[in-house]
């Protein structure tokens, strides 16, 4: 049995949450290999409509492990809130393994994200200063906090001590701010400690012997290609590789277990956050199509931003594609654009020097770039009923059939509206 990754083909918010909850259905273990508390991923459901924030996206099954593996971000008070959000509405207690190697998001790393989005102003990131990129900076630099630290009261005192010794100075000396004491931590970090061990296990062990047993995983990725660090819009990217290539390493697999890799995409294009976007529409025409997207309106799922929206990006698509090593593509969406006599599909860029692209630029030509844009006819009628492909209107198999052929990767599903039962299989 293949492990299967489900990421995202741009910049985040193509619908990756809806796709693992199907999905986890014929699942024996879901896993979040990378990024932390710092996007959402919204499921509706029978109980209702979620947005998960560090829960992996297979929790509404009782029959399913979920994994927190050791590439992610942990910010444990945020998965208290959400385990105790299910089950305030209602459904089951997951099944739930935290990784003893996953390192701990601390509240000096958010409080470091937050000092320093106000410090750069209008220069800033667009960080959601959940203390990712802190957090990050603090793992390569060997002075994180590992789960497993928190059980050795001695060990993480002196690990406290040796991390807050340069961040005490950049408080008082760049930000102003009061320093922070070890003793002020360790009480709050202890409480969560004890409330964690129950989960704590070795999941790398525990996803080895599954994939030599042939059960059924998912690796759900955060985010998307174009916010990986290395191959993305840095340095408007995250802080964690958003590519399904990084999955063996975050989740503790064989890289060549994952064959299955589903590249998730709109039938339009979004994103929350700062950094080149070269299909994004304003004024009506852009507040028309983020009113009318997904269940109530393109906003982010953490944030509550107005998401940036634009025309489908064939450029940046099979480019998010390739580096993902996309096998499928899954369509979200389709049915937002019903209300379209005619679609713009950006095809291609013009550079700033006039020279026409097919190929996704680095970001520092990506700034200055104008899209290229093929209009096709729209369907205009509601398609959320559809159930099959040949249900779909004409315009709107002709637009699915242009795309797929455009990025190459075969399109074999296709979400028409943001219930379970709404997606096409194809």
């Amino acid at each position: 049995m293949t492990v299967t990754a489900i990421v995202g083909a741009n910049w985040g918010d193509e619908g990756k949450g809806k796709v693992t909850d199907i999905l986890a259905a014929d699942a024996a273990f879901i896993v979040r290999y990378q990024g932390g508390s710092n996007a959402g991923h919204t499921i509706i459901n029978e109980y209702g409509k979620f947005v998960l924030h560090l829960l992996p996206s297979g929790v509404f099954y009782p029959h399913a492990t979920n994994v927190i593996g050791p590439g992610t971000a942990l910010d444990m008070e945020v998965l208290f809130q959400e385990l105790e959000a299910l089950t305030a509405r209602g459904v089951r207690e997951p099944k739930l393994a935290v990784s003893e190697r996953a390192q701990i998001v601390m509240p000096y790393h958010r409080l470091f994200d937050q000092l320093e989005e106000e410090r750069l102003g209008s220069a800033g990131f667009g960080s959601t200063r959940r203390g990712i990129a802190p957090f990050f900076a603090d793992k390569y630099a060997k002075l994180g906090i590992q789960v497993s630290d928190l059980f050795d009261e001695s060990r993480l005192r002196r690990k406290l001590e040796q991390s807050l010794a340069a961040k005490n100075i950049l408080l008082q000396h760049l930000y102003k701010s009061e320093p922070i004491t070890v003793d002020s931590l360790l009480p709050g970090l202890t409480a969560y400690g004890r409330q964690l061990k129950p989960l704590v296990t070795d999941t790398t062990a525990m996803l080895q012997q599954a994939n030599t047993e042939g059960a059924r995983i998912l690796v759900e990725g955060q985010l998307g290609a174009l916010r990986d660090p290395d191959h993305g819009i840095y340095p408007f990217s995250t802080s964690s590789s958003t590519l399904a290539g990084f999955a063996s390493v975050g989740a503790g697999l064989p890289p060549g277990s994952i064959t299955d890799i589903v590249a998730v995409t709109k039938a339009y294009s979004s994103c929350v956050g700062a950094g080149p976007f070269v299909t994004e529409l304003h004024g009506e025409e852009g507040e028309e199509l983020r009113r009318r997207g997904g269940d109530a309106g393109e906003y982010g799922a953490l944030t509550g931003r107005p998401r940036r929206v634009g025309w489908f990006d064939v450029t940046a698509t099979r480019y998010g594609c390739r580096v993902q090593g996309a096998t499928s593509v899954t369509l979200t969406n389709l049915d937002v654009l019903g209300y379209l006599p005619d679609i713009p599909v950006c095809t291609g860029y013009r550079l700033p020097d006039g020279t026409a692209v097919e190929e996704f630029p680095v970001p520092a030509l990506l700034e200055s770039a104008e899209p290229v844009i093929t209009t096709l006819p729209g369907w205009e009628c509601d398609i959320a009923a559809a159930r099959s492909f040949n249900e779909l209107p004409q315009a709107a198999q002709a637009y699915v059939a242009f795309i797929e052929r455009q990025i190459g990767v075969p399109i074999t599903r296709i979400s028409v509206g943001p219930r379970r039962e709404q997606v096409i299989e194809r």
